[in-house]
């Protein structure tokens, strides 16, 4: 009797409504929001997984579609429309090769520092692409390599993800990926391979935390400026 009588009071959330409030609360937030964040704010017992698998098939066909980004879900404009919107974009400022060429190192080879950039691209980085990079949002100070100078360390942020449609970084394109795309032509060498990228947040062995002071000071200041191309 008493079973039955607690049974009775656990009221399972009516489904389609928490649907509802999942996506008006996805649809309000100019962040990401995590299935986490999202089920502390719709009712008690509330499928999440479901309501987002459901969410998602919903607007798989429409003007916009609900993407999972940095291991978050967002309401995006569908790939094949974004060309309606182009005329309401401010254009951001491109980012000179330099910095492209300097971020995709950054993010197959993290945690890298300038240093080895440098040894990559075969020519000297300036601090200022590393600061570009960084005011974009997209690369971060993770560490300081166990070494003569201990030189700064970089990785890649959540918002690198976001920017760029990406669930996780081992989403960047492999080596087939980028011959299709014509990133890479002509014969490739045989020992030429694409680095498996990973953002892990955790230092690694050959890495030291920052100090407090290290966000304050000049960083691998006794490196070139100049022969950038």
């Amino acid at each position: 009797m008493v079973e039955e009588q607690v049974s009775s009071e656990i009221q399972v959330p009516d489904h389609g409504e928490a649907m509802r409030i999942a996506e008006a609360l996805l649809f309000a937030s100019a962040e990401p929001l995590g299935a986490e964040e999202l089920a502390g704010r719709l009712p008690e017992g509330a499928d999440v997984a479901k309501i987002l698998e459901d969410l998602t098939a919903h607007y798989a066909g429409r003007g916009v579609n609900l993407v999972r980004v940095a291991g978050k879900w967002q309401f995006r404009t569908a790939g094949d429309l974004s060309f309606v919107l182009a005329r309401n974009v401010t254009e951001q400022r491109r980012l000179s090769r330099a910095a492209m060429e300097t971020l995709a190192i950054v993010a197959y080879h993290q945690p890298v520092t300038r240093a080895e950039i440098e040894e990559i691209r075969g020519v000297a980085t300036s601090k200022g692409t590393l600061d570009t990079l960084m005011e974009t949002g997209w690369i971060r100070l993770r560490g300081r390599r166990k070494a003569p100078g201990r030189p700064v360390t970089y990785g890649t942020t959540p918002h690198f993800l976001e920017h760029f449609g990406l669930d996780a970084i081992d989403d960047l394109p492999g080596l087939e990926e980028l011959k299709g795309a014509g990133f890479i032509e002509g014969r490739v060498p045989s020992d030429f391979s694409v680095p498996v990228p990973s953002d892990d947040q955790a230092l690694r062995e050959d890495e030291d935390p920052l100090e407090g002071d290290d966000l304050l000071q000049p960083l691998d200041m006794h490196q070139s400026e100049a022969g950038e191309e």
